[in-house]
């Protein structure tokens, strides 16, 4: 005899959740939202003060949701948290997270590249041109770490495939562990000029060069980062 599952109703918590999420996504990211404070919520709602404590949280985790106690709880785009927070924790040596993120880079950013070639907008495109000439023009390593890391951003978003850029905020923190050590070893000149070919490849629709020249970038990082025995055979240009 088989049976079947029994659905279980979704608790308060989650309906809570779920009325809190639709509001944020319908604003987010254009709108910066504030949600009241948790007394005000659980009011307006009709729910204890802990329902809203609990599904605040869970969205804390999911990261939709920053809490100031205090002030109120500020809507975030941040849902690639989670695994930025478990990269150290998962990878604790330095160079094991150094040789997975070239690894992961090189699977994702160069198709990200090409599609952008193929994808991005007008505004997208001088959105580059901006980030670009804030690396070229960034006064110190932590000016020119941010503009690198909002280029490539940037490309991730003009591919039009959001899967892509969340993998790649999610690599955020790990990418500027990354971009602090190269940019400290070799200066911001080598990434400005690759940067500037990519660009040139993106704006002029061209998705072949743009991969082969993303590609090109991201294992220039095996020789900045002195990642010496990385295997990068797996990750041949189209």
């Amino acid at each position: 005899m088989t049976l079947a599952a029994v659905e279980r109703p979704p608790s308060l918590v989650e309906k809570v959740r779920d009325q809190l999420t639709a509001l944020l996504r319908r604003n987010l990211p254009e709108v910066e939202t504030w949600l009241p404070p948790e007394r005000e919520l659980a009011l307006q709602l009709r729910v204890s003060r802990s329902v809203v404590r609990e599904a605040t949280k869970r969205l804390e985790s999911q990261g939709l949701v920053e809490i100031q106690h205090g002030i109120g709880i500020r809507g975030v785009d941040r849902l690639h948290r989670p695994l930025n927070e478990s990269l150290s924790l998962l990878l604790p040596e330095e160079s094991d997270r150094m040789h997975s993120l070239v690894e992961a880079r090189l699977s994702i950013e160069p198709d990200a590249a090409a599609f952008a070639a193929e994808r991005a907008t007008s505004a997208q495109l001088e959105d580059l041109r901006r980030v670009h000439l804030q690396l070229e023009s960034a006064p110190d390593h932590a000016a020119a770490v941010a503009a690198d890391s909002a280029f490539h951003h940037s490309i991730a978003e003009a591919s039009g495939n959001l899967i892509y850029r969340l993998i790649l905020d999610s690599l955020a923190d790990l990418g500027r562990e990354s971009r602090l050590r190269s940019i400290g070893r070799v200066g911001k000149e080598p990434a400005v000029a690759q940067h500037a070919l990519i660009l040139e490849a993106i704006a002029s629709r061209d998705p072949d060069s743009a991969r082969r020249l993303m590609r090109s970038h991201v294992l220039a990082a095996v020789v900045d980062l002195d990642l010496s025995g990385l295997n990068t055979k797996g990750a041949q240009t189209a």
